[in-house]
């Protein structure tokens, strides 16, 4: 049993799979088209709500130690995937990385838990965008969408968000048409969407006020010790109470905008579609989340200078600091920024699903039929339909209440799962030919594991029980479907040694 839990796919054999023309996706990115990839799904919600949310609430002007805080955790998985991405550039991103280290379950455990984060990812996003894009036909062209098209928050009874199925089905269609479409179009989003946020820097630094800077980490604010569910998880294991503001609320907010940076390891599922992933794959993943960084903590300083802490909307912080200040015009750009973001945003993610649910499919763990790519565009357009639909209903009768927690919980978990693979293949696979090395292993990664893990138990007790619940799914589809059908359990029925034996160079 164990034998068959823990079998590896080699590297050499993962990427021979990648050469079948059936299965073969066509290759078509540039480390440039990667970094837009990744500046396009990190900038999205994160900047344009959780800096007056979370300056407001927990951190105060310090916000801006809080995104560097996350910004490193981020760092120290991203130099993890970026090893990882370039050595064996085939797509799946961490659930490929596991399969070639660690073995087939613990592949599937984190293919099914990027399956929950990509798609609750994408149906979260589409409902962000819908709400912006309806206060934007409201406020300029004067039209309300009915109620009943609205969306279940704003529902009374039956309601259904038609512009966030609408959107999945767009991006869906340009997904399916192929990479390069979708790199074009992202391109002229996220050319948008970082002119809007450099607007926001340079022309917020002239209305700056110091005085908002003091203090810059306010005093501490002890909170009571939660003993319910939605209670932080490090809360009910140890009894410690985290605190607002003051040094500990910098960790606090770097807990709650970590949300912010989601989205790098997406690039990572593109590994298979890039020209040069051993050279791109490192610019790509580590150059978008460089980026984002530093742009994040321009724009925090920044707002939190523009109003006073306190006084920060925690809906829509960027704008409404603008209006408050007296400059509605920039108010304005910066509504219509956040609109046209959240495009890509969801594009992404919906990328990135697909892409982790084809290699999976390719790898027998799920029906085979989905590991076709399309004759003309070379994309996996089954999957992509499949589960652009699927994503589609799901966002328009979601509400956003709930899940935003679960996509933190899922990537964090993927983060620390490729960080214990760097480890694990430099040991069993040393002869490999690596473009770039995660510096001080094992080092860097244990202190990736730290980070997340800690990240982990910030979060509410009860996300942890609907993770559970949802490996729990997973596992029972592993067991009666995956773990018969896969490629490996095929090729150990007929040449058992030869499916079991280990690439070239294995010890």
């Amino acid at each position: 049993m164990s034998r068959t839990l823990f079998r590896t796919k080699n590297v050499e054999q993962s990427i021979r799979d990648t050469e079948e023309p059936e299965h073969a996706l066509k290759k078509s990115l540039s480390a440039l088209d990667l970094t837009v990839f990744g500046v396009g799904v990190i900038i999205g919600t994160g900047i344009f709500v959780y800096t007056g949310a979370v300056a407001r609430t927990t951190s105060g002007p310090a916000i801006a130690l809080s995104f560097v805080a996350a910004g490193v955790a981020c760092a120290l998985a991203a130099l993890c995937y970026a090893e990882f991405a370039s050595t064996v550039p085939v797509a799946g991103s961490a659930y490929t990385f596991s399969y070639a280290s660690i073995g087939e379950f613990p592949a599937w455990i984190i293919g099914w838990d990027l399956v929950l984060e990509f798609a609750l990812g994408t149906a979260v996003v589409a409902v962000g965008w819908s709400g912006y894009f309806r206060s934007f036909l409201d406020n300029n062209l004067g039209w309300q969408v009915p109620e009943v098209l609205g969306g279940r928050d704003s529902a009374h009874g039956f309601g259904f968000d038609l512009f966030a199925a609408l959107l999945v089905l767009a991006l869906t269609a340009v997904l399916v048409i192929g990479m390069k479409l979708s790199a074009r179009v992202t391109s002229v989003v996220v050319a948008i969407k970082v002119t809007v946020v450099l607007i926001v820097i340079i022309a917020g630094a002239f209305i700056v006020n110091t005085d908002n800077y003091d203090p810059f980490v306010p005093p501490s604010e002890p909170k009571p010790a939660g003993s319910s569910l939605k209670a932080p998880l490090i809360q009910l294991i140890f009894g410690w109470a985290p605190s607002d503001f003051g040094v500990m609320g910098i960790f606090t907010g770097a807990s709650i905008v970590f949300f912010a940076f989601i989205g790098f390891d997406v690039v990572a599922t593109a590994a298979e579609e890039t020209r040069n992933p051993q050279r791109d794959m490192p610019r790509g993943i580590l150059g978008s989340l460089f980026i984002c960084t530093l742009l994040y903590v321009a724009v925090s300083i920044v707002v939190t200078g523009m109003q006073n802490y306190r006084k920060l909307s925690t809906e829509a912080p960027l704008s409404e600091a603008f209006k408050e200040t007296g400059h509605p015009f920039f108010s304005g750009v910066i509504s219509f920024g956040a609109t046209i973001g959240l495009i890509t945003v969801c594009m992404i993610l919906l990328l990135g699903q697909t892409r982790v649910f084809f290699a999976m499919s390719r790898d027998g763990l799920l029906p085979t039929f989905f590991s076709h790519t399309h004759p003309r565009f070379r994309t996996p357009y089954r999957p992509t339909i499949l589960l652009g639909g699927i994503i589609a209903v799901v966002a328009g009768f979601t509400s956003l209440k709930t899940l935003g927690e679960l996509v933190n919980i899922g990537t964090l978990f993927a983060f620390i799962v490729v960080a214990i693979s760097v480890i694990i293949l430099r040991r069993k696979r040393p002869d490999l030919p690596r473009a770039f090395r995660t510096p001080w292993v094992p080092v860097v990664p244990i202190l990736s594991v730290c980070a997340s893990l800690w990240l982990m138990l910030n979060l509410p007790a009860e996300t942890w029980i609907r993770f559970g619940i949802w490996m729990a799914i997973g596992f029972l589809v592993y067991f009666l479907y995956g773990r018969s059908h896969s490629r490996l359990a095929r090729r150990e029925e007929t040449t058992p040694e030869e499916a079991m034996r280990p690439g070239p160079g294995a010890p």
